[in-house]
């Protein structure tokens, strides 16, 4: 890694994202950082998302083909990487400004650091300036794991090497592969890592795991599995807590 300027990548997965992929790479172009490799991975979109990517003059890496699902696209984008520092953002997710990855980089260097990971904010569909849920993740502790615990995953930066050693995203787990990986990384491995105790992205709602009962509980045994997989063992309370801890996230403060 280059300890003076890090290259950064991002990636992004798209299919038929056309409604908001302009402002996701609006929000990546205008950062004041300059050493950024965007790669777009798209599962061959049928809509306009990839005339618009070309309308913005983009000077990333797009590669279109199918793939097996959000995660293995994901795996995709990790694999043609060329940063020292990898992060992942949601075609509709995007930064809160301009400053965001020239803050991440200035953590990765002053904490020597393997990661770093900060706030979310979900915010309207219909209006990006309207916040409706909040989720601050405190300072790490291990132990929090314990605690149904774990950050967002779009604030979760990386070095490259992590996944080079320990592993990328588990397709096989439907909507938990991000926690599994985090989980993986984290607790299992105990790579170091620094909280930034500010908003890094802003989400549209409307995640999956979350739109219905039946999918929360799917999500709660793919959970379980996270930590089967991996050989370990959680409290019986843990997994119980996961979804309990979003319930604070609704309080909003204007």
């Amino acid at each position: 890694m280059n300890k003076s300027f890090p290259k950064v990548t991002i990636i992004t997965a798209t299919y038929n994202s056309s409604a908001t992929i302009v402002h996701t790479l609006n929000s990546v172009n205008s950062q004041t950082y300059q050493d950024i490799e965007h790669i777009i991975i798209d599962g061959v979109s049928t809509d306009n998302t990839l005339q618009l990517i070309e309308s913005t003059n983009f000077k990333g890496i797009i590669h279109s083909e199918r793939d097996k699902g959000i995660y293995d696209a994901m795996n995709k984008g990790i694999l043609l990487a060329s940063g020292d520092i990898i992060g992942i953002l949601n075609s509709d997710d995007f930064y809160p400004d301009e400053r965001i990855i020239e803050e991440i980089v200035s953590n990765f260097l002053v904490n020597e650091v393997d990661a770093v990971y900060g706030d979310l904010d979900y915010v309207d569909a219909n209006n990006v300036l309207k916040p409706i849920r909040k989720w601050v993740s405190g300072a790490y502790s291990k132990n929090n794991f314990l605690k149904g615990w774990m950050p967002p995953h779009p604030t979760f930066f990386v070095k490259k090497e992590l996944y080079e050693k320990y592993g990328l995203f588990n397709i096989s787990l439907w909507g938990a592969a991000d926690y599994e990986l985090m989980l993986r990384f984290l607790y299992k491995h105990n790579v170091s890592i620094a909280y930034i105790p500010r908003v890094m992205v802003h989400m549209r709602a409307g995640g999956q795991s979350n739109i219905s009962i039946l999918n929360r509980i799917k999500a709660n045994v793919e959970d379980r599995k996270a930590w089967k997989i991996n050989e370990l063992k959680p409290k019986w309370y843990t997994l119980f807590l996961k979804p309990l801890r979003k319930l604070h996230q609704f309080v909003v403060v204007n």
